[in-house]
């Protein structure tokens, strides 16, 4: 393990351009499970199971809005969580002039709140809540607190998250700077994610550079494409590695 972390450590001292893609193995750190991992969920009103993947999927949101803002409410906010171990040394990577982009699954939006400047949200965040009618915004505050089905205090339309729904696209504008950020990296370090979840996995495919790092509890699909593969904490790896790190002048 120290070896790795000492590889690592000498790939980003090395590098000037790096860029991080995460996923939920980031946020787990934080306290904020994995909400795919869980099986069927019976709803009783319903009398139906659901997967987790339905009960956040676009059809559901719109035939049944009350069992899924219970459901978002209860599994997707977690207003408790703050950044750890991996969100911090992330920040200060950036801060050190290292790291020019996050790229994120996540929709929590740790990353910012621990001092990241460039983040692309792939997936949305809760943090941001629009009325579909006149697009007033709401924070995740307003969502928690209200009964039902959220409405609009100006015209009483219906709020949504600034989330990315399954069966819903992707923002393009995200899109392309993220695509963008991966093709212009000369190192990028992927952590806490499978790569199953696409489109968005499929966005490390535009990686040129040189040095591809995996770090993940779990082994993933281009671990026999990577430089360096570290299974272990995300949070403990780059913690350790950036704090060996040399600043740039």
């Amino acid at each position: 393990m120290e070896n790795n972390i000492y590889k690592l450590t000498q790939i980003i001292n090395e590098s000037d351009n790096i860029v991080f893609f995460g996923g939920a193995g980031v946020s787990t750190e934080s306290g904020i499970p994995d909400f795919r991992s869980s099986n069927g969920l019976f709803n009783e009103k319903l009398n139906i199971t659901f997967t987790p993947e339905q009960l956040v999927s676009h059809s559901f949101y719109i035939r049944y809005p009350e069992e899924f803002f219970n459901f978002y409410k209860a599994k997707l906010i977690y207003p408790e969580a703050r950044p750890n171990k991996a969100h911090i040394a992330l920040a200060k990577l950036e801060e050190m002039g290292k790291l020019k982009a996050v790229i994120t699954q996540n929709i929590d939006g740790l990353h910012q709140e621990a001092g990241s400047k460039n983040v692309f949200e792939l997936h949305g965040s809760v943090l941001r809540n629009y009325c579909i009618s006149c697009n007033a915004f709401y924070d995740e505050k307003f969502i928690l607190e209200s009964k039902g089905v959220p409405t609009c205090t100006k015209c009483g339309g219906r709020v949504k998250p600034d989330v990315v729904l399954y069966e819903e696209g992707l923002d393009d504008a995200t899109i392309r700077g993220a695509i963008e950020a991966i093709s212009k990296a000369d190192t990028l370090i992927i952590g806490g994610t499978s790569l199953v979840v696409y489109p968005a996995a499929g966005l490390i495919n535009y990686f040129r550079g040189k040095n591809l790092i995996l770090i993940n509890k779990s082994t993933t699909s281009a671990d026999n494409k990577a430089n360096l593969v570290i299974h272990d904490s995300i949070g403990k790896v780059l913690e350790e590695a950036v704090a060996q790190c040399k600043i740039n002048n």
